[in-house]
């Protein structure tokens, strides 16, 4: 009995002892558990990033082969640092350094030495990296650019940093993340999911081979690709228009919301923010606080619209029953405010909405304005009226697309006034510049575009975005897709729409008609002053200019601003009616607006506060 009892015991022990080996050996192992071990290296193999295509599937952004140079800091052994920095093409000093950092990171875990090798260097190395323990080439893909353009919408993506990797414990040091527009705002998308071997070491710290013969290794999945709403066309023509001038250019599909084109002058190459001068580069890029490429004008600048704002005055006028497109309004060269005359350049005559329009006249939008604000017993409750108004044009918000950043732009409040002038001692008098869109408004170019798109749609706008498909499904996203309708009733939208038709057929924009196709627009100039050694300074207008087309079946709604570019149909008209013609023919007809576009900068009137030298403004130079 008792030999029976002993076998038992161990018996059972044995049992027991194999079941926990199994359990830990097969059950309970994790890789965090695995990577806790000393003899077991991960070696990563990261993902390519997921294609980026247009809304036609031309191919925007692809991958290309990269390597970086990695170390283990604790496997590392002496070698000859000065022969190992020549092969890397670095000095010593960089490689203590980046050696201090891996250490800081983890003396246990693979960091990146040196990014990026390119081929030449990869094929030079290979044979040699056996020499140096602890070091070791990992393969990678950087993105390529099929495309010159759409650096600022694109965007680039860069190394985790420190903040990355608390925030996302999902990566780890060396890994690379979208830092800026598309490559940010879709990064799990574009990302895939690393894989990884783990390798069995002995213990003098030699490869043995796969750790449980591969069973917790992993393959790396690749990012899904994605196709954008972007005209790949339309943007490139867009900056080749824009060389030598700075400001932004929005245009949408108006039925869609869309973002066909998001353009911002100057710009660069987004192939300059791949490889290792990358760095260099960007600072290059960064630093320049003058003409400030990597600064989105597209959807961060927020000048004051200008003349195109006199269309949304115009609307709230109508909607609020005190004017209707007959009501004739009296131009004497300007309109008074108490003593003080405000200038007009339409020629001075009765005006009624058309006329008013096409012609851009200060007075009729000023009396129109003020007879909103008349309408109520108090300034601030007319105030609260036409916020309401102005607001449901998607302007004074961040509209909700889907990019990574932006501005919100300015629609004054009777509180903004109210800390002005103080509580109730203001009128309509005060604020009258906001209705020519001067004053205290201010806009960015994609909700200008938005609003255009509003007035194409008579009424109502669809939030812009860029995403269009994933993998070849379209989205199906209701904040792209639900209609979000303005406070202005449809009917009163067709007088609006046909005084901008005219301005293209009679008015400020006529010599910029394209043939074949009905555009209807608004030209605008706003005032332009800066700080010369404190003092304020006046500089040569901004132009700005909105427009959609067709007319009777709108394809594409246009908002185009350009710093210091003087009246609207000078510069921006210029460029808003090429791009028109661009993207709904594909080719382009005027051609003398092309090459006085292609041709003209404005690089003397950008260099004019820089100069020392006294200078005039608004100056004719063509």
């Amino acid at each position: 009995m008792r030999k029976f009892l002993l076998a038992a015991i161990i018996l059972v022990i044995g049992i027991t002892f194999i079941a926990r080996l199994s359990y830990l050996q097969i059950f309970s192992f994790s890789p965090n558990q695995v990577m806790e071990d000393p003899a077991i290296k991960a070696i990563y193999d990261y993902p390519e990033r997921g294609y980026i295509f247009d809304r036609k599937g031309e191919l925007l952004v692809a991958n290309q082969p990269a390597y970086d140079v990695m170390v283990i800091p604790r496997e590392v052994q002496s070698l000859d640092t000065l022969e190992f920095c020549s092969l890397l093409g670095i000095d010593k000093k960089t490689f203590k350094s980046q050696l201090a950092k891996a250490r800081v990171y983890s003396p246990r875990l693979p960091s990146v030495l040196v990014p990026q090798l390119s081929k030449k260097d990869y094929a030079r190395l290979q044979e040699k990296m056996r020499r140096f323990q602890g070091f070791y080439i990992q393969k990678r893909s950087l993105r390529y650019y099929d495309t010159d353009s759409g650096a600022n919408v694109l965007g680039y993506i860069a190394e985790v940093n420190a903040r990355d990797l608390q925030n996302n414990p999902q990566y780890i040091a060396g890994e690379l993340i979208g830092r800026t527009g598309i490559e940010k705002q879709y990064e799990h998308i574009l990302r895939g999911h690393k894989g990884v071997k783990y390798i069995q070491k002995d213990r003098f710290n030699r490869d043995i081979g796969p750790y449980k013969d591969g069973l917790l290794d992993t393959l790396p999945t690749q990012g899904r690709e994605i196709t954008v709403t972007l005209d790949k066309a339309l943007q490139e023509y867009g900056e080749k228009l824009m060389v030598g001038k700075r400001g932004g250019i929005a245009a949408l599909e108006p039925s869609t919301g869309e973002i066909l084109a998001l353009i911002s002058g100057p710009t660069y190459d987004p192939s300059l923010l791949i490889g290792r001068d990358r760095s260099r580069n960007y600072s290059k890029l960064h630093y320049d606080s003058i003409a400030k490429p990597t600064w989105d004008r597209s959807i961060l600048a927020e000048p004051s619209p200008g003349s195109p704002f006199k269309i949304i005055n115009a609307l709230i006028a109508l909607q609020e029953g005190v004017i209707t497109p007959a009501t004739t309004i009296p131009c004497y060269n300007g309109f008074y405010v108490g003593n003080k005359k405000r200038g007009c350049h339409c020629g001075g005559g009765m005006r009624d909405l058309n006329v008013g329009t096409f012609k851009s006249c200060n007075a009729y939008f000023a009396v129109a304005f003020r007879k909103i604000y008349d309408k109520y017993k108090t300034t601030a409750e007319g105030m609260d009226v036409w916020e309401e108004h102005v607001k449901s044009f998607g302007l004074g918000t961040y509209l909700g697309y889907d990019l990574p950043t932006g501005r919100p732009g300015r629609v004054p409040s009777k509180e903004y006034y109210d800390r002005v002038y103080g509580k109730n001692r203001w009128a309509s008098s005060y604020i009258i510049s906001n209705s020519i869109g001067q004053g205290e408004i201010a806009t960015t170019p994609i909700q200008l575009a938005n609003m255009t798109a509003a007035i194409a749609n008579k009424g109502h706008y669809y939030t812009p975005h860029i995403l269009k498909e994933i993998e070849g499904e379209p989205i199906d996203f209701p904040e792209y897709t639900t209609p979000k309708h303005t406070t202005i009733d449809k009917k009163h939208f067709d007088g609006v729409v046909q005084a901008m038709a005219d301005v293209y057929e009679h008015g400020t924009a006529r010599w910029l008609q394209v043939r074949d196709i009905t555009m209807a627009g608004k030209t605008g100039t706003v005032e332009n002053f800066t700080r010369i050694d404190g003092v304020r300074t006046q500089l040569t207008d901004h132009s700005v200019f909105i427009a959609f087309a067709p007319v009777e079946n709108p394809k594409i709604a246009i908002a185009v601003y350009i710093e210091n570019g003087y009246f609207g149909s000078r510069y921006a008209g210029h460029i808003a009616s090429l791009m028109i013609e661009k993207y709904i023919k594909g080719e382009i007809t005027r051609t003398d607006l092309e090459k006085r576009m292609l041709e003209k900068t404005l690089e003397a009137e950008y260099a004019k506060p820089y100069s020392g030298q006294p200078f005039k403004i608004n100056e004719r130079v063509w």
